[in-house]
């Protein structure tokens, strides 16, 4: 089944060593969706940008160091895989 999650100002996003769980990183902080049911678990509306292509979990991924795709300003779409190749 296709899922499709909308998060205005996204700037980067990833997934968990797991591919359990998907960090947003948007213009007005950060989100955590479990690849379960895509329902925001965790809010962090405190700005912080990805650095060197890694952005800091939060909720149930606090702290983890999460590789991110982060969005180009030519506005190309992104698509990201989970880490097991699947689709998640």
């Amino acid at each position: 089944m296709k899922t499709t999650l909308f998060v205005g100002g996204l700037v980067a996003a990833g997934f968990d060593a797991s591919g359990k769980f998907l960090l947003t990183i948007s213009h007005s902080g950060r989100g955590v969706f479990p690849t379960e049911s895509w329902r925001r678990v965790a809010r962090d509306y405190d700005l912080a940008y990805p650095e060197h292509g890694e952005g800091i979990g939060i909720g149930p991924i606090a702290g983890e160091r999460i590789a991110v795709a982060e969005i180009s300003s030519n506005g190309e779409i992104v698509r990201l895989a989970c880490p097991n190749g699947n689709a998640c």
